[in-house]
């Protein structure tokens, strides 16, 4: 199958300090891959490289074929490459209805309507309601993200992101700050997100991460060390090294 998403020899170093070594990686449709390795790796430089957040020094990003670096970020949202970030960054006093429905127009070119008309808008409104209803939200569409759940709004994050129709779909620790109570119900999100879009998820939690995906890419001072399946990323010396030697020990390894 032909390659979604490519990185070829991607590199980012500010002054002396390299963060990003020659990275080179490829997705095709329906990957779910899980980029992880020890703080100060590279993985945020990473995503913020790919996303036209950061220029890279060298290098290439291409979606779907097409090369995409001279383009900022929201150019890249409008080829399929689309991002979450670690910390939420929902607007505290808008409805999850009216970031959905803001996400939708994005997406169709009609971002500059005024901002309450749409919530009138039976198409935008159709699509809003049914992302959140996937996403167990629909109760919730019309009250303020203050008053939902922390757990709620990384799941918003997520429809927000959907909404957005993309062909590659970057999360950054989907489930941090979750109580346990909660996770479930974002794994369970992951599972269900459609067959054919690629997703690359930096995660530190090694047991989401074998749930998740299935194949790692293990990140080590801006440098892949490991590019393979979950099977075999725990008997890598290499990665036991730099990375997971207490999570193997512990009696994890796949």
């Amino acid at each position: 199958m032909s390659a979604i998403f490519e990185v070829d020899n991607l590199k980012k170093a500010f002054g002396g300090l390299t963060v990003t070594n020659n990275v080179s990686l490829s997705m095709a449709p329906g990957d779910r891959v899980a980029l992880i390795g020890p703080n100060g790796a590279g993985k945020t430089s990473f995503v913020n490289l790919v996303t036209g957040n950061l220029q890279a020094d060298s290098g290439e990003v291409r979606i779907a074929g097409q090369n995409v670096n001279r383009l900022d970020a929201i150019g890249r949202v409008r080829r399929g490459l689309v991002r979450s970030f670690q910390v939420t960054r929902l607007f505290q006093d808008m409805t999850p209805a009216e970031h959905v429905g803001m996400a939708v127009l994005q997406r169709t070119g009609r971002s500059g309507r005024m901002f309450g008309n749409f919530l009138s808008m039976r198409d935008v409104m159709g699509e809003t309601e049914a992302l959140l209803g996937t996403l167990g939200l629909a109760a919730l569409a019309h009250r303020k993200v203050s008053e939902i759940a922390y757990g709620q709004q990384r799941l918003l994050e997520i429809a927000v992101a959907m909404a957005l129709k993309p062909k590659v779909l970057l999360l950054d620790e989907p489930a941090a700050g979750v109580p346990q109570s909660d996770t479930g119900r974002i794994e369970q999100a992951l599972a269900d997100l459609p067959a054919d879009l690629a997703v690359l998820m930096i995660e530190h939690d090694m047991d989401l991460v074998f749930r998740f995906a299935s194949r790692v890419v293990v990140l080590a001072a801006g440098t892949i060390i490991f590019d393979g399946s979950p099977k075999d990323v725990t008997q890598d010396a290499r990665v036991r090294e730099a990375y997971l030697g207490s999570y193997a020990n512990a009696g994890h390894a796949a």
